[in-house]
């Protein structure tokens, strides 16, 4: 029940409408900057799929999508510093310019891991899209070069962000009560 999903919410740290502005902002940057490019989106499954959706309808050039499917966190809150590739991409990477487009940028362990071997595959560029960076918990150097929004370290959940495979269809991104993941 979606007033259930709410209770477990402290409070609301991007709306619909300030996350609806904020892909809007990301869509027009990435049209700018990949002009005549060849442009293929790479969104990190599941938590980026929402935000990959939104994305590449404000992009305003053609573009391909593809999907990979990773695993480091398992039903936690925190990343086992193990990265699976559950999903591999269909196509072949090379000469395009790849924009890897996912939900949060944190320790960043995960998106140096899937950087590394998607360079390894030839392709002209390279670049991170993440609609969420949470500095305070980098473990690697990384930086994206697109960010919506950076955000404390608290543990968010909506928007295609979840806890234990819950709150991914929440219309906002907010901040789990710590009493619903210390149990």
């Amino acid at each position: 029940m979606l007033n259930d999903m709410l209770n477990d919410i402290d409070r609301v740290l991007l709306s619909k409408e300030e996350l609806d502005e904020t892909v809007k902002n990301l869509g027009r940057q990435i049209t700018e900057d990949y002009k005549e490019r060849n442009l293929l989106l790479v969104s990190v499954l599941k938590g980026s799929v929402v935000f990959m959706a939104d994305l590449m309808r404000a992009i305003d050039i053609p573009c391909r999508i593809d999907f990979m499917s990773v695993s480091s966190y398992g039903s936690g809150t925190k990343t086992s510093g193990t990265v699976r590739i559950l999903k591999d991409l269909d196509i072949d990477i090379e000469g395009y310019d790849i924009l890897i487009v996912e939900d949060i940028l944190d320790s960043g362990k995960t998106l140096s891991y899937i950087s590394e071997i998607l360079l390894a595959r030839n392709p002209k560029s390279i670049r991170i899209c993440t609609l969420l960076d949470k500095p305070d918990r980098r473990q690697v150097d990384l930086t994206a070069e697109y960010t919506g929004m950076t955000i404390p370290d608290e543990f968010v959940v909506g928007y295609g962000l979840d806890y234990a495979e819950k709150y991914r269809n929440l219309p906002f991104v907010g901040v789990l009560k710590p009493a619903v993941y210390e149990k």
